[in-house]
């Protein structure tokens, strides 16, 4: 292998008159490949990852390569086979498209973020006022520029319990129990890429949902029971 690498810097130093130092060849093996990038002119690789740790920091190192493709017939095959392979799988689905009715994995282990105006159109969405709602329901974290007050709370502390506002008995027959007030956060999510899916449910199936969620009343009830 140095005999060839030798031998490339020597005709390309006769080739073009240009000096070359056979110690500036980085001649270790491409391996453990991380990212590769292409552009219109360029292919760029990122490889041999490497990471230091510290008591208080980690140190993330890797090599880059980056080769001007259009130069060389070979890769503007190569590429062009993986464009061909892009628009074959262009309109390829993915797995989930849409959630399974009643599964609300999302509404356990998933603390939705909400801000000033979710917390006020649930408040609106129950008939109470933003600050009540603020305490009841919102665990508060204020943010640097005060958009984000905090996050849904749960029923228990565990990160994995349900938020307090999933309704229904168990996966299949959960409902959001504010769903037209429901936080940005929440409207925004998406089951595409999801890993916690309930896969044992199925898409066709669908169910009858509840009454909305009503909060405690001062009088200790709700939907019309005493607590």
């Amino acid at each position: 292998m140095e005999t060839i690498d030798l031998i490339s810097l020597r005709n390309y130093s006769r080739r073009t008159g240009q000096p070359t130092h056979p110690e500036l060849l980085d001649a270790r093996p491409l391996e453990h490949v991380n990212r590769i990038e292409i552009d219109e002119e360029h292919i760029t690789i990122e490889f041999n990852e490497k990471t230091s740790r510290y008591y208080n920091t980690n140190e993330i190192t890797h090599r880059e390569w980056v080769h001007k493709y259009n130069d060389d017939p070979v890769f503007v095959a190569a590429i062009g086979r993986v464009i061909e392979l892009a628009r074959k799988h262009l309109k390829e689905m993915p797995e989930n498209v849409a959630c399974p009715p009643g599964c609300a994995e999302c509404c356990s282990g998933y603390e939705p973020f909400v801000s000033k105006s979710d917390v006020q159109r649930i408040a609106d969405h129950l008939g109470m006022s933003y600050e009540e709602t603020l305490r009841r329901y919102v665990v508060e974290r204020p943010s640097a520029d005060g958009y984000h007050v905090g996050w849904l709370r749960k029923v228990g502390d565990d990160i994995a319990d349900q938020c307090v506002f999933l309704m229904g008995s168990r996966s299949g027959r959960y409902y959001c129990g504010i769903y037209p007030a429901r936080p940005n956060d929440c409207r925004d999510f998406t089951p595409i890429g999801c890993d916690d899916v309930d896969t044992s449910l199925p898409h066709k199936s669908s169910f009858k949902v509840g009454p909305a969620f009503q909060p405690k009343r001062r009088n200790g009830r709700r939907n019309g029971r005493r607590l």
